[in-house]
């Protein structure tokens, strides 16, 4: 198929309405066959559950064409169980985690004109999301839900690349003790707006979350997990139960112990001992690994010994491997490539 005539190599991070997208509606206690369709708008009652109490979650994946010219996935299996994690937390329906990525695979098909070239810096971005539509005036579930997915061409997340991060210690928390920090709920990030809107005001470029309940341990940010690396090359990712399970984050830890031979350990990680590391990075689905070049924590300046120039050498050795496993430049373990086309 002919690609659209975008300038792939100058896309922001941004949504561009593709042709297709897919459908599934639930009602009467099932789920519809689902389909693609043109249409972009969503009709719903004022009433609706997803607007009056937040009743939604959605997933994020990327689809790639790699050194070969396959349009591939990445580990879509594990954002189908994340999705489902979230359902039920949220008390929504669990869309089929093998239907979850059948829709996937035909979404992108169905956009394949939209999916970047090899070697473009571009990627098509998935997005999955769910949310209750009926009215809903209680304080309660919803009894109908719609479950779409639309893609969306995209650059990289953050506007320098892979030009180091400035970040700052929040005053705000990310997510309360036993509260839903742990799914992906968009609840978590309508409260993430102001905190991070604040930052890039006064010139930051995201926020470090800190745990909800000491304020003295790292969580997050807005939207990417941390991962560190000490000075002799171990890699740390900080370990709490309010902090979302990422797909990359867990990726990048196998990467490192398996294809790299670096010792890893996730555990919590206080806000005092960050001075000591020697690398920082922040993962996830739309970043990779972006990574940081100093951390601001109340006017005390935590600047990291890889500097403000360039990546780590061990976060750029992690980037290099996990990014040539999705564009087929190195060998995937079993499992975690999905061949559309």
């Amino acid at each position: 198929m002919e690609k659209k005539n975008i300038d792939w190599a100058n896309l922001g991070f941004g949504y561009m309405q593709c042709d297709q997208r897919y459908v599934a509606e639930y009602k009467d206690g099932k789920w519809s066959e689902g389909q693609l369709t043109e249409e972009a708008s969503i009709t719903m009652n004022e009433c609706a559950g997803v607007l009056q109490y937040a009743q939604t979650c959605f997933e994020g994946l990327k689809a790639y064409t790699t050194e070969e010219g396959h349009i591939v996935t990445f580990r879509p299996d594990l954002n189908a169980a994340r999705m489902k994690d979230s359902c039920l937390r949220l008390e929504m329906p669990v869309f089929d985690e093998q239907r979850f990525v059948d829709a996937v695979c035909e979404t992108v098909l169905a956009n394949e004109a939209y999916v970047p070239p090899y070697g473009s810096g571009a990627t098509l971005y998935i997005r999955p999301y769910m949310f209750g539509i009926n009215p809903v005036i209680g304080v309660k579930p919803a009894d109908e839900y719609q479950f779409r997915i639309f893609t969306t061409p995209v650059g990289p997340y953050f506007k320098g690349g892979a030009k180091p991060l400035t970040l700052c210690v929040s005053d705000f928390d990310r997510a309360a003790p036993h509260g839903t920090g742990h799914v992906k709920s968009g609840l978590n990030y309508a409260m993430s707006l102001h905190a991070i809107v604040s930052a890039h005001k006064n010139g930051y470029d995201e926020n470090m979350y800190l745990d909800p309940a000491t304020r003295t341990k790292v969580e997050e940010t807005g939207g990417a997990n941390f991962i560190f690396i000490t000075k002799d090359q171990k890699v740390v990712t900080p370990k709490s139960d309010s902090i979302l399970p990422s797909i990359t984050r867990r990726s990048l830890i196998y990467v490192a112990e398996h294809y790299l031979g670096l010792k890893v350990e996730e555990r919590e990680v206080l806000l005092e001992e960050v001075k000591d590391f020697a690398e920082c990075g922040l993962c996830g689905t739309a970043a990779v690994i972006s990574p940081v070049g100093k951390i601001v924590d109340h006017g005390t300046e935590i600047c990291m010994p890889s500097g403000m120039n360039e990546m780590g050498p061990v976060t750029k050795k992690l980037y290099d491997t996990l990014t040539g496993i999705q564009m087929g430049r190195v060998e995937a373990p079993e499992g975690w490539i999905q061949i559309i086309k």
